[in-house]
């Protein structure tokens, strides 16, 4: 296709492999700023939570030494006060995650935004990509809950006949076989919801203006009879961020592990540290290169079955209707 037909990221034409994971690199690249800064911000200040509180409290003296003294001593015993502070410190962990977990969500609207202007040629600053989910924030929060909440309600339903033979038969085998039957179901059901349901609905909820079960319809509509395409795309997408994450915070993990060790007063402390920053370190690849990804899978999609290319060549100007 002429070298016109790609005013931005992406060539405007059905995406191969190649296409998808050489444009989610190129659109990460075209506006670090909304997508890499975005992710980083989300991160970090999730992540000051924890950080703040187990800094506070080594500062003050009341310093989660107990821990320390169990690696030494696995008879000890931490008091009450040991113990509060114990519940503090995870608890402002489990706080950072879940306004984490929050964040990703809307920066993943933000992503649609930023992949959508940069498959046309257009760069959206952080406020513009911020800007542009407004109206769709708490739909998108919804989404994601709805979801949540699906998952929860199949898990329940594949532990149900696992606890209902655990309580009624005396031998543990059946239950353990069902367990284990019900487990390959419950990961077949996952990926399935996964791909066909919410891969696509959260760029349709953005781009298209639709409701929740509409973003979910449109997801269906266009993953239908492309799933294994859909799926390998995504999986060897994960895979790749995964494993660039990993080769970077590994070694951070590592070294807070070892000052932790030589220190033992200050091991909780460290390992804190240590989750604090490879999170955001992960939070700077990971979200950024998959939110790309799905996007493109997502114009891809259209492109394929509604010839989507032709609009997106009449918003970059390349042709006039």
């Amino acid at each position: 296709m002429p070298p016109a037909h790609k005013p931005g990221a992406i060539p405007l034409r059905p995406l191969g492999l190649g296409d998808m994971l050489d444009g989610a690199f190129r659109l990460v690249r075209f506006n670090p700023g909304a997508t890499v800064g975005a992710s980083v911000l989300v991160a970090a200040v999730a992540m000051a939570i924890p950080l703040g509180v187990t800094t506070a409290m080594t500062v003050t003296g009341d310093s989660l030494e107990w821990f320390g003294a169990t690696l030494e001593d696995p008879d000890y015993a931490p008091g009450s006060s040991e113990i509060i502070s114990m519940v503090i410190a995870f608890g402002s962990f489990v706080i950072g995650s879940v306004l984490q977990g929050i964040g990703a969500i809307l920066v993943a609207g933000m992503m649609s935004h930023v992949a959508h202007a940069a498959a046309i040629g257009r760069k959206l600053t952080l406020g513009q990509a911020w800007a542009a989910t407004h109206g769709n924030r708490w739909r998108l929060i919804g989404l994601a809950l709805l979801v949540t909440v699906v998952y929860i309600l199949v898990m329940v339903v594949a532990a149900a006949p696992v606890v209902v033979l655990a309580i009624v038969v005396d031998s543990p085998i059946p239950a353990i076989l069902v367990g284990l039957l019900m487990i390959l179901l419950l990961i077949v059901a996952s990926v399935f919801l996964a791909v066909r349901l919410y891969l696509l609905a959260v760029p349709a909820l953005m781009l298209e203006r639709t409701g929740v079960f509409g973003a979910f319809r449109r997801a269906w509509q266009l993953s239908a009879r492309q799933f294994w395409r859909l799926f390998g795309i995504w999986l060897l997408a994960a895979l790749i961020a995964g494993f660039a994450s990993q080769i970077i915070s590994f070694p951070i993990s590592l070294v807070a592990s070892f000052v932790g060790i030589a220190q033992p007063d200050l091991y909780l402390f460290t390992t804190l540290v240590g989750s604090a920053v490879s999170t955001v370190v992960s939070a700077a690849i990971v979200t950024p290169f998959s939110g790309a990804v799905t996007n493109l899978q997502y114009l891809d999609q259209r492109i394929r079955k509604e010839s989507y290319e032709v609009e997106l060549m009449e918003q970059a100007g390349l042709l006039s209707r």
